[in-house]
């Protein structure tokens, strides 16, 4: 059966790949985007089956407006996906507080204003399905992108608390984690900070990694995006990309043998 999709960021990269292939499968799509005359195209091919938004997410009163917008055109919202976001490249002694605010104000408040404007939408309904675009690095961390990092564990925080509080209301919620994509994520769409010399050879370690074999096809993403919509019983958790779960296997391995050692201390910090 058809769904209704409201998808934001969907001008470039995941968000406007995943809105052709629910456009192409038949779904009807709510697609934000600062600017919407990058999507003329999909209305063009799509007509109808499409309602472009103009949205800055970051203005919660848009946000608001936008769901309600979204509900009188369609008449439901089955999925929600949170896909506006960017990265802010650069050590967190160097970033400034502009930079730190806009980061956090796009991939954490944009996304939890969006979140509450729907709620009482899918609650209404008796079912719904919120997609969060969170991050390999909202479980694990990168150098040179701290706040960034800082902004996906906020969400990660957020939609596991989220996910508790909704789901008797016949909501589901799902933490979507790529690991890194040949989008444009880290090209034309990063802000990057004024560098600091002392984090030269920081920076210079962080690039070395970033082989091409670390990213994966974003075209691939999109198949796994249609089963995660179409699941009976999503998971709260989805990695997308072969790199994300072998590191952070690796990565939680380390943390609970660091804290079995300091167990002793731990159970003595209890007091009783």
């Amino acid at each position: 059966m058809a769904k209704t999709i409201f998808i934001t960021g969907a001008s470039r990269g995941f968000g406007r790949l995943w809105a052709e292939a629910f456009l192409k499968r038949g779904d009807k799509v709510v697609a934000t985007a600062r600017n919407p005359e990058t999507l003329n195209d999909l209305v063009q091919q799509y007509g109808d089956a499409i309602l472009p938004i103009q949205l800055d997410v970051n203005n919660r009163e848009a946000d608001f407006a936008a769901i309600e917008k979204a509900k009188q055109h369609f008449g439901t919202i089955d999925v929600l996906i949170n896909n506006a976001g960017y990265g802010l490249f650069g050590a967190i002694e160097e970033t400034s507080e502009q930079e730190a605010r806009e980061q956090i104000e796009t991939n954490v408040f944009g996304l939890l204003w969006l979140t509450q404007a729907v709620i009482p939408v899918m609650r209404a309904q008796g079912h719904g399905h919120i997609i969060q675009l969170s991050s390999v690095l909202g479980v694990a961390t990168l150098p040179v992108l701290g706040i960034y990092n800082a902004s996906k564990f906020a969400v990660e925080g957020l939609s596991e608390t989220l996910a508790t509080e909704v789901k008797g209301f016949g909501i589901n919620v799902s933490i979507v984690e790529p690991n890194g994509f040949a989008t444009d994520w880290g090209g034309a769409s990063a802000i990057h900070t004024q560098s600091m010399p002392e984090y030269e050879a920081v920076k210079a370690a962080f690039a070395e990694g970033a082989t091409p074999e670390f990213f994966g096809v974003p075209e691939a993403t999109s198949e796994a995006v249609l089963k995660l919509v179409d699941a009976e019983n999503p998971p709260l958790r989805l990695f997308l990309g072969k790199v994300a779960l072998p590191w952070v296997k690796q990565l939680y391995a380390q943390r609970l043998a660091s804290w079995e050692e300091w167990q002793d201390v731990a159970v003595a910090a209890h007091g009783k």
